[in-house]
């Protein structure tokens, strides 16, 4: 049988879940090779970015070992249940997205500060400010909110995953990737 078939096969889905459901990796294992590629296919299509399609597999395939055992065959095939929660996953992605878009829109308009005379130095911490907004924007919007939050905000790496209701591990990954991005292009911009 081919791994396509393999794939497209509800028994042996349905039999590496439940094992999975007993703690055995290697069923998992096998059951991520032969449904990643649908899963992440479906969260790339919903978001459109493929750093967050990334995270919503890894957070979806993470689920699925965790609620294995949640998993009732009279509800639909294993594929269908793997699939309606990484499209749920995919939507609150997108929905919170424009919701952070939308409250930091409000919030730029907010708290721009009137036009007025002001000595060097405060012109010189502008430029470095504008440096790193413009660095900052280059960050994707989870990255920059993970950063904000912690470096920012001084919640701790355990909180902005609570905030964000997302495993630590992907919290620390995303700080780590913003932060290495962000300083890259804070050296790039110090050579301009």
């Amino acid at each position: 049988m081919t791994s396509t078939g393999a794939a497209d096969d509800p028994d042996l889905l349905r039999t590496l879940l439940a094992d999975s459901a007993l703690g055995d990796r290697g069923a998992f294992t096998r059951l991520y090779d032969l449904t990643s590629g649908r899963v992440y296919g479906l969260a790339l299509r919903v978001v459109r970015d493929r750093n967050y399609a990334e995270e919503i597999v890894q957070e979806a395939y993470l689920q699925f070992w965790q609620k294995a055992d949640q998993y009732h065959p009279g509800r639909g095939s294993v594929i269908s249940w793997m699939m309606t929660i990484t499209h749920r996953r995919a939507v609150d992605r997108v929905r919170s997205e424009e919701v952070h878009h939308r409250k930091a829109t409000e919030y730029e308009s907010s708290n721009q500060a009137p036009a007025s005379t002001v000595p060097l130095e405060i012109v010189v911490a502008s430029e470095e400010n504008t440096e790193l907004r413009t660095c900052l924007n280059t960050l994707s919007v989870l990255q920059r909110d993970s950063i904000e939050m912690s470096y920012f905000g001084g919640l701790t790496y355990p909180e902005v995953a609570e905030h964000m209701s997302t495993p630590l591990p992907t919290i620390k990954t995303r700080i780590r990737d913003g932060l290495r991005k962000l300083r890259n292009c804070l050296r790039g911009r110090d050579h301009v």
